[in-house]
């Protein structure tokens, strides 16, 4: 009875330490929101060769950072322990899913991180500042290569955002199952992960409306931010009730 209070209580740690990580990704995420929209949040107004990117870089380099995703990059490793939370909690309702969708984010995550271009584009940008004529074509033929790996809307970073958006909607439809999470929680997260997948797609294969696709956007981020809240509350109830339900 002891060795099986103690894994409980493990498992309660693993609440917690997911609801702190979620908190800190919900201020990412609230960042990403407040940044996007003084910027402007359009898409065809992002510098558009890795040239422009330098000439960014050179005027706000957190800027040409933020315009690379690298505030998602980050926010997706903050994230491991929320999803890994996600799968404790869910692990009595469908085991097999829910460790699916914690593998699909997982692999989604590194993959981000991997082809994430923001950090080599800002090093890139600095040579770019320091040479001489002749080396600046062979520097920008390099961040194009770069872009074309990692940037925003680009083939090169398709599976980067299509496989965690997957995970987390994978993650809210084993939520309708059970009765851990409320129904409420579970439907927001099913429509905003829904929102942003056809988001993802349309970025990527329709870039004559990437504009529009802020349309799917704008209010499937939103209903993901009241998802994050609703599990989070619920992942730090789990942390500190007596029976871990």
């Amino acid at each position: 009875m002891s060795e099986l209070q103690q894994k409980e209580s493990q498992w309660k740690s693993v609440y917690i330490f997911g609801g702190v990580a979620a908190i800190l990704s919900l201020v990412a995420v609230v960042a990403d929101i407040v940044i996007g929209s003084s910027t402007g949040g359009n898409l065809s107004q992002l510098p558009q060769t890795a040239v422009e990117r330098f000439s960014q870089f050179q005027q706000n380099a957190w800027l040409g950072l933020y315009n690379l995703d690298l505030l998602n990059a980050v926010n997706q490793l903050i994230s491991i322990p929320v999803y890994f939370a996600l799968y404790a909690a869910l692990r009595k309702t469908n085991k097999p899913y829910a460790m699916f969708g914690l593998i699909i984010f997982l692999l989604g995550t590194t993959i981000f991180v991997a082809n994430n271009t923001a950090l080599p584009m800002l090093e890139l940008s600095n040579k770019y500042a320091a040479a001489e004529e002749p080396q600046k074509a062979m520097l920008a033929a390099a961040g194009e290569a770069m872009l074309a790996r990692g940037e925003h809307g680009s083939l090169g970073s398709f599976f980067s955002f299509l496989l965690p958006t997957l995970a987390a909607l994978m993650m809210s439809l084993v939520m309708v199952q059970g009765n851990i999470f409320s129904k409420a929680n579970a439907y927001i997260g099913i429509v905003g992960n829904a929102l942003m997948l056809i988001y993802v797609i349309l970025v990527t294969f329709a870039p004559a409306v990437k504009d529009m696709a802020m349309a799917f956007a704008m209010p499937g981020g939103l209903l993901l931010l009241v998802w994050m809240i609703l599990f989070t509350i619920r992942l730090f109830t789990l942390g500190n009730s007596r029976d871990g339900n």
